[in-house]
């Protein structure tokens, strides 16, 4: 039978850098434009902020004050080691945010006898926050030398694109609770949120070609604006007066009391919550979920490297941007900044959905952090925005995430049983250990390893109930033990495609990325 004539049956070509990018990443949008889009950025990072800082202050005994001043802190390390990241780090695109996954760690902590027993909120606040100061330091240690000394650039260098994909992929599905899930709270301003970000995003930029891309670039702002104000007006006409204190706080605009609470100008500086404290149960814990925090932010280098239309990134880049991470631990210690750093999986996402990878906007964003971390009304204003639109809007900045760890796809061999068996397994594996160990501690009360460490325990329970963590290990694993040795196994991973990129002066490409600015590579070789 004769092959078919043309190109339209082939097959559709490997792409090592993701075509169809605005502004890559050493490109830049005009200055005007490049203002804008970093404020963009600000405000996806400012949900998270405010969401963390949401679940745990008023654990912790801390109110509206405390919580506008947990809120500036954080702001002001993220900008920092944003900043810093996109310096002398990875030099990716990528913005440095809260964790989520500090939360079980934090949790663990606020709960413990020690400070359960105090009564006054205030004192209690102020206790526990200098325990997770003293945590957050102590657990710096282990990305710092692990990223100093190599360590993770030799595990980086067995990475093939097959494994990358489940750690990719459940990098963004893992974190599906914070989003339809949060968006339901108040599903009145939640839904039209979702659909009129996908309508902006998708069919009006179908529709309107010459506006296309002002779409594209500015979905998240316009949605924001329109549902915020939309907001606004269903709580003025008195919508959710009938609505339980619960929904209130999540629907209505004028309820989360940071405006009042937040000061015009404040500065946040080192240990304003006292001298930190630690206790080395807690430390481990928290370490625990720095390794976390390690392994997904490697997910979402990864993901920033590709929609910033750059190659894979060198291990040796990798490894230093894991330093550079433990660094912001340290420094998220110092200032007290109730969790640790981690890299946005939603501004990463963002990249992918406005089509600018560009390092500029991202550095802009660092700015506006610092900015609106030291005048308090005017991050405040913004930080009042109810919870359940960001999480509309992060139900498609994570899903471009997902995306991202599946176009690795196309370096693989989809008709090989084992990549079929790698792929299925350390993803459903991914997703379902997870799930257990949350039901039983939702069920129980308790983690599924009950022992009388509580701390030990938060190791174990941050550890297995991350599914970027569980899967990424998983596919690890079976693709460097699984019939290694056959020369065609090696090709059905795709390692040949990454072969080129495992040294950093193997591609001039990967030079012109993530080579440091002033001089700095004699000073900082490969690490």
């Amino acid at each position: 039978m004769a092959a078919p004539k043309g190109d339209d049956l082939g097959p559709f070509p490997v792409k090592e850098q993701l075509p169809f990018i605005d502004f890559c990443l050493t490109s830049n949008p005009p200055w005007h434009e490049a203002i804008i889009l970093g404020f963009q950025h600000f405000l996806v990072m400012l949900g998270t902020t405010v969401m963390i800082t949401s679940i745990l202050v008023p654990q912790m005994g801390g109110g509206p004050v405390e919580k506008a001043r947990v809120i500036q802190t954080l702001l002001l390390v993220s900008g920092l080691n944003t900043l810093l990241q996109t310096l002398v780090g990875c030099r990716t695109s990528v913005v440095i945010g809260g964790s989520y996954v500090f939360i079980i760690p934090a949790i663990s902590i606020i709960f413990s006898d020690h400070f359960g027993r105090i009564i006054d909120p205030h004192e209690r606040f102020v206790h526990t926050m200098r325990a997770l100061q003293g945590a957050l330091m102590f657990s710096s240690i282990l990305p710092v030398v692990i990223g100093v000394l190599g360590l993770w650039r030799i595990a980086i260098r067995i990475l093939s694109p097959l494994s990358a994909i489940p750690l990719v992929t459940l990098t963004g599905l893992g974190l599906f609770q914070f989003g339809f899930p949060q968006l339901a709270k108040c599903i009145g301003v939640g839904l039209p949120a979702l659909v009129v970000m996908i309508f902006i995003s998708q069919y009006l930029a179908a529709l309107l070609k010459p506006l296309q891309a002002c779409c594209r670039r500015y979905a998240v702002l316009a949605t924001v604006a329109l549902i915020w104000a939309f907001a606004a007006v269903l709580t003025a006409a008195g919508a959710f007066k009938q609505s339980s204190p619960k929904t209130q706080f999540y629907c209505r605009t004028d309820r989360s009391n940071l405006i009042s609470a937040a000061s015009w100008i404040r500065f946040p500086y080192p240990f304003q919550w006292g001298r930190p404290t630690l206790n080395a149960a807690n430390g481990f814990a928290v370490m625990a979920a720095a390794f976390v925090s390690m392994v997904e932010s490697t997910g979402t280098f990864i993901a920033v490297a590709r929609f910033s239309s750059a190659t894979p990134m060198p291990p040796s880049v990798v490894s230093r941007g894991i330093a550079w991470l433990g660094a912001g631990h340290f420094l998220n210690g110092i200032f007290g900044a109730i969790c640790g750093p981690t890299a946005s999986v939603a501004n990463s996402g963002l990249l992918g959905l406005n089509q600018i990878g560009s390092r500029r906007v991202t550095q802009i964003a660092a700015i506006f952090m610092l900015f609106f971390s030291i005048l308090g009304k005017f991050g405040a204003i913004l930080a009042s925005i109810p919870l359940p639109i960001f999480a509309a809007v992060y139900c498609i900045l994570f899903a471009y995430v997902v995306s991202a760890g599946l176009g690795f796809l196309q370096f693989c061999n989809l008709n090989s049983f084992r990549t079929k068996f790698i792929l299925g397994f350390s993803l459903f594996m991914g997703l379902s250990v997870p799930q257990y160990f949350n039901e039983v501690l939702l069920v129980t009360g308790h983690t599924p390893v009950n022992t009388k460490s509580m701390a030990f325990n938060s190791m174990l329970q941050v550890i297995f109930t991350s599914p970027a963590t569980v899967g990424g290990i998983i596919a690890l694993l079976l693709d460097i033990s699984l019939h290694r040795s056959h020369t065609a196994t090696r090709k059905d991973s795709g390692r040949h495609w990454w072969k080129k990129f495992r040294s950093y002066d193997a591609d001039t490409r990967s030079e012109e990325f993530y080579s440091l600015p002033w001089g700095l590579n004699k000073y900082f070789p490969s690490i």
